[in-house]
């Protein structure tokens, strides 16, 4: 979509008419920054939603290469949220089950990061096969024990792993399907090496939670699309796979775990499809209308958290923020927060500890940074794991620091 006046669509070519939100000028996400090249500008890209209202696959305009985002040294890694291991725990003991899995079953994972879902598989004696683009964080993988190929997901890809490997009977992604610029080269390449009654599970933010709960601040580079059941079905119908289950489930703010095979295997469409389908299209996702005014509601958002911020300054009380995720930095970046308002940001992992927050560059430190000297305030930017920090950090809340999260509305606790 790079440079047309009129951008199309990454799924059906149609025309992007139609804007869910533009958020503006905006560095990329996870580009932690040297302290030592603080004095350089950050680059900075177009962060812009648009609605295919043929397909209504949401997505945003493709302005960065990918090699650029999911760099050798990319910053994530999943390990660092309690609650997410015990989450992918539940999913490997679920599949397990379901699916009767053992140790002939081949399990297939697409940006397996750094091992945290096929862990435990391979507890299980499953033999498993991570695909990740990250060479750092792939390494980590394999030091658990998780073999690890190094490279893009596509059916370039897929055609070879269906030579080498024996068929899996599971290929697994969490949170992947949103970060593909092609996303139709990807499901084309799930389809390739699916066999039989072998099962495709993909997790993925629900667009319908985004939207009603203004979580604007998931929109950034990295994540190309956003996603529908609605507009999943359209794309994986085209590379002839059907979803037949569909599971809602409380992580990233409310997400959706689907259930998807071949168009000619066994398995029968689970009543809790329908359930979402009826949903969505009481929210109207099959028109214009369910998408409008949203940016009303980013910018009400935006002005009461500055409101928040800029009171607590005025009565002299400091404010820190806890997590450097790639949500808040949407979130500092589109309101303009620097340290003036937010003294420091901390983190469990390393990777992003000593470094600047891309665009605002406020500090990061170590977690214990903030029981040295406790601020009034902790902003929790990944408000999806609120109650995972507040946790963390109930010494800091029993001697007097106050817990904040920002979206859909700043609340204090």
């Amino acid at each position: 979509m790079t440079g047309k006046i009129h951008p199309t669509c990454r799924h059906c070519g149609s025309f992007l008419e139609m804007t869910l939100v533009d958020l503006g000028l905006s560095p990329l996400a996870n580009s932690y920054i040297d302290p030592a090249r603080a004095y350089k500008p950050d680059p900075v890209y177009p962060l812009h939603a648009r609605v295919c209202t043929n397909c209504w696959l949401v997505q945003v305009d493709d302005v960065v290469p990918a090699e650029e985002i999911f760099s050798t040294d990319y910053a994530y890694f999943s390990s660092f949220s309690d609650s997410w291991l015990a989450h992918c725990r539940d999913y490997v003991e679920k599949m397990v089950k379901r699916f009767d899995l053992g140790s002939d079953d081949l399990v297939i994972e697409i940006a397996s990061n750094d091992g945290y879902l096929l862990q435990y598989f391979v507890e299980k004696d499953i033999p498993v096969l991570g695909i990740e683009p990250s060479g750092n964080v792939a390494a980590a993988a394999q030091d658990k024990g998780v073999r690890t190929l190094v490279d893009y997901f596509g059916d370039a890809l897929a055609l070879k792993l269906a030579e080498t490997e024996q068929p899996p009977a599971l290929i697994a992604s969490a949170n992947v399907l949103a970060h593909v610029p092609d996303i139709n080269d990807f499901v084309s390449g799930i389809a390739i090496l699916l066999s039989g009654d072998a099962v495709y599970t993909v997790e993925f933010p629900h667009l319908l939670n985004l939207i009603k709960s203004v979580q604007f601040d998931t929109i950034y580079h990295e994540h190309y699309s956003y996603l529908s059941l609605l507009a999943v079905e359209t794309i994986f119908a085209k590379a002839g796979l059907r979803v037949f289950d569909v599971e809602e489930l409380p992580t990233h703010g409310g997400s959706l775990r689907v259930y998807a095979c071949l168009e000619g295997a066994t398995h029968p469409e689970g009543s809790s499809v329908a359930k979402v389908r009826a949903d969505e299209t009481a929210a109207q996702f099959d028109r214009p209308n369910g998408y409008v005014n949203f940016t009303t509601q980013v910018e009400a958002l935006r002005d009461g958290l500055l409101a928040f911020l800029r009171e607590a300054k005025a009565r002299g009380d400091t404010v820190a923020a806890y997590g450097a995720a790639a949500k808040g930095n949407t979130l500092l970046n589109y309101a303009g927060i620097g340290p003036d308002l937010i003294s420091y940001c901390v983190d469990r992992n390393p990777a992003k500890q000593n470094t600047l927050l891309p665009g605002s560059h406020i500090p990061v430190h170590v977690v214990d940074a903030l029981r040295e000297a406790p601020p009034s305030y902790v902003l929790i930017l990944p408000w999806n794991i609120r109650d995972e920090v507040t946790d963390q950090l109930a010494d800091l809340k029993a001697h007097g620091t106050r817990f904040a999260t920002a979206v859909p509305e700043v609340r204090i606790c």
